[in-house]
């Protein structure tokens, strides 16, 4: 029997890193700061990445590349992999990604690729509670709730129905 379905994605969209809640702007904060350690002459596309642990810590990640492509890794995995490796035991709470070129933070949020989103998705499927996601550009700023909204039908998604 056909059935037809509907994705629904909440998030929310802000103007401005003073409309967030004071962790959120600490985190976003975090994440610019990240990018100082960003290694990326080929690209020069920089990347920060601030991922805050259900315990308050706060692990940093930036962008690495490498002239061997694709042997760099971006800066939400290297949060991720630092925080995993660290604080094995510690759930994940909220990352927040800013990505910067020649001009400074781009206009619009920069998105995890693939490969980091399917890494998020691991580790809340791990912890069993959702990864708040906030994207920051210089005139958007987007928050998710949840790792299943930036990658739907993910590995271990949500049964129909459940909400964490």
């Amino acid at each position: 029997m056909k059935r037809e379905r509907q994705l629904v994605i909440d998030y929310v969209d802000y103007e401005s890193p003073e409309e967030l809640e004071p962790l959120d702007r600490e985190l976003v904060q975090e994440a610019i700061r990240a990018q100082e350690g960003s290694y990326s002459p080929y690209s020069h596309f920089r990347v920060g990445a601030a991922l805050r642990l259900e315990d308050g810590t706060i692990v940093r990640g930036a962008n690495q590349e490498n002239n061997a492509y694709p042997a760099g890794l971006c800066a939400e995995r290297t949060a991720m992999f630092h925080a995993g490796a660290y604080y094995p035991n510690t759930a994940f709470d909220t990352i927040a990604i800013v990505g910067s070129d020649s001009n400074g933070i781009c206009e619009t949020p920069a998105t995890p690729c693939g490969e980091c989103r399917q890494v998020m998705a691991e580790y809340q499927t791990k912890f069993g509670k959702p990864l708040k996601i906030i994207l920051v550009g210089r005139n958007k700023i987007q928050k998710f709730f949840k790792v299943d909204d930036i990658l739907p039908f993910i590995f271990e998604s949500l049964k129909a129905g459940e909400v964490f």
